[in-house]
């Protein structure tokens, strides 16, 4: 009986496997859509900010699948190994009913029978596990599509907010933006305001030190002493202390607008009254007294020349009235205080001073101390206010206050060629020529060239002192140097302050003149008025075709 009884070998559940395959798959078919969906949702959105939420969302819905994929895989490991188990187990029993079957065959057959509901049992209970576990397995998939399903509203939702966000942030970055332009707009323009002062105050400052040592070498070469040697440390001294910010009191200030409108008045009176080549003296006084405000710009009310107005403090209410009056005074202190060019810088002191305290100050000040100083300005100042029991009397510091605005209060004296050099160079950007040809006599326009290097010239008081001719044709020029031996021709090296003629035609006619600066390198640089109808600087190589020579003035 005993080969009769078979047992039937325990084996996997098949169906149940089958089963619990199938729902792995769904489930990974399930994470697949989701992350398909999850992809069109980001999609359908535009913009950097959708982008990077929806990718987030994606990735957390791609997370959950995986997870829970990954879940399903572990339980059915799980029940796998736990059917093994539970085989090895009744093949252990088996053997163990076998090795007993001598004992009792009813007994054996029970047990067997037990064993059979054992290995029933075990099936079911592993039967109803899968299912219980399939089951859950697939809800939960469920769960996970409408957590997906969730993400996906929640990304649109998210999505939404954020442009938004966005919108307001580009509105005020905008709006910053714009501020930012307009504030560096508003700095460049104030550093190009800056800039331009700067390169003005120190192109003067240079032009004073390069004069000065020009003058002060060709001292030296010509057998200066050792106080000339001293005299170009001095310059040099002073010029430093113009470049790191001691010179200030050297920077030549502009005239305003309103004293510019007066020069044809300025300049009417002055040739009127024989002092036509004080016109910029003359509005520098201007600038000082009123800056060419008011009815009376040069506050002439209490002066000698004032005889149809009250005499008190703007007294008068005509301008030109004023003028008229103004440079008749200037003309008394020009006189009494023995000025002989604009360029006398010592005695235009004396006589501007005088202009301020009145022609009292001139002769009190010639007669104790032989001229103008600083100190007894202040102390004359002081007599007088005690004397009249005033407060104060008049500014002591008159003269720095005008010589501000005056260029050719700039002009080194004593030192011949820099003189009329200055003086040229503060004519730069005249347009016309008019101040130049009417000073020489012409009633209309007229090639001004040569009556510019006169007028210069004359500023100097060089005309007068048989150094430079009065001419207005450049001919006249080149005869009157050849005449005295001062004539150089084209391939000499001039120097500055030497009057350079030209020949445009290279025909042996003169056509053009002006005035030698400096000569650098091979180049001659000079100051020509009528170039261009306007006095300007130009340059040329030394032995150009179109020089036709020098005049070299015996300054």
């Amino acid at each position: 009986m005993e080969n009769d009884i078979r047992i039937r070998p325990p084996h996997k559940d098949i169906k149940i496997l089958d089963k619990t395959e199938t729902a792995i798959s769904h489930i990974k078919d399930v994470a697949v859509k989701t992350k398909d969906i999850a992809n069109e949702a980001k999609f359908q959105n535009d913009g950097t900010v959708q982008e990077y939420a929806s990718d987030k969302m994606t990735h957390s819905t791609e997370t959950i699948a995986s997870g829970k994929v990954y879940q399903a895989g572990k339980t059915v490991k799980r029940t796998a190994k736990s059917i093994k188990t539970r085989r090895e187990k009744t093949i252990e029993e088996q053997e163990i009913v076998q090795k007993s079957a001598g004992k009792n065959n009813d007994d054996r057959i029970r047990s067997l029978e037990n064993n059979k509901n054992i290995i029933r049992t075990s099936a079911d209970m592993e039967h109803l596990k899968i299912k219980t576990k399939k089951h859950h397995e697939i809800k939960g998939g469920n769960e996970t599509i409408k957590t997906i399903e969730g993400s996906k509203h929640a990304v649109v939702k998210t999505s939404g907010s954020v442009m938004k966000q966005v919108e307001n942030v580009r509105k005020l970055s905008a709006i910053a933006t714009e501020r930012a332009r307009q504030a560096v707009k508003h700095t460049a323009k104030t550093i190009e305001t800056i800039t331009k002062k700067a390169v003005i105050i120190i192109t003067s400052c240079i032009k004073a030190i390069s004069a000065a040592l020009s003058s002060m070498i060709a001292a030296l070469g010509a057998g200066g002493s050792i106080a000339a040697f001293i005299l170009v440390l001095v310059v040099l001294f002073g010029g430093v202390l113009c470049l790191v910010g001691g010179g200030n009191a050297n920077a030549v200030l502009p005239v305003s607008a309103e004293v510019e409108a007066y020069e044809p008045l300025i300049r009417q009176y002055a040739t009127q009254h024989g002092i036509s080549e004080y016109v910029e003296l003359i509005k520098a006084v201007m600038m000082q007294e009123s800056g060419g405000r008011g009815l009376d710009p040069m506050q002439s009310s209490e002066g000698n020349f004032n005889t149809r107005y009250p005499r008190k403090p703007n007294g008068i209410t005509d301008p030109e009235y004023s003028i008229s009056c103004g440079v008749q005074e200037l003309k008394v202190c020009l006189q009494v205080a023995d000025v002989e060019s604009p360029v006398y810088m010592e005695n235009i002191k004396l006589c501007l001073q005088g202009y301020n305290f009145g022609n009292g100050y001139i002769s009190w000040a010639k007669r104790n101390y032989g001229g103008y100083t600083n100190l007894n300005a202040a102390e004359f100042s002081d007599m007088m206010a005690q004397r009249l029991g005033w407060d104060s009397y008049g500014d002591k510091q008159y003269v720095p206050h005008v010589l501000r605005y005056y260029p050719f209060g700039r002009v080194p004296t004593g030192i011949g060629n820099q003189a009329i050099v200055q003086v040229a160079l503060s004519q730069e950007g005249n347009v016309g020529g008019q101040p130049y040809w009417s000073w020489y006599g012409f009633d209309s326009r007229v090639e001004w060239c040569a009556c510019f290097v006169a007028w210069c010239a004359q500023q100097c008081g060089y005309i007068d002192a048989g150094i430079i001719p009065k001419f207005s044709l450049c001919s006249d020029g080149v005869s009157w140097f050849a005449g005295r031996g001062q004539f150089q021709d084209g391939s000499y090296v001039p120097v500055s302050g030497d009057i350079i003629f030209f020949d445009w035609g290279g025909n042996g006619d003169v056509d053009h003149v002006g005035i030698v600066e400096s000569v650098v390198n091979g180049t001659v640089y000079t100051i020509e008025g009528n170039s261009g109808d306007m006095c300007r600087k130009r340059s040329y190589s030394i032995g150009n075709d179109r020089i036709f020579g020098y005049g070299t003035p015996a300054y």
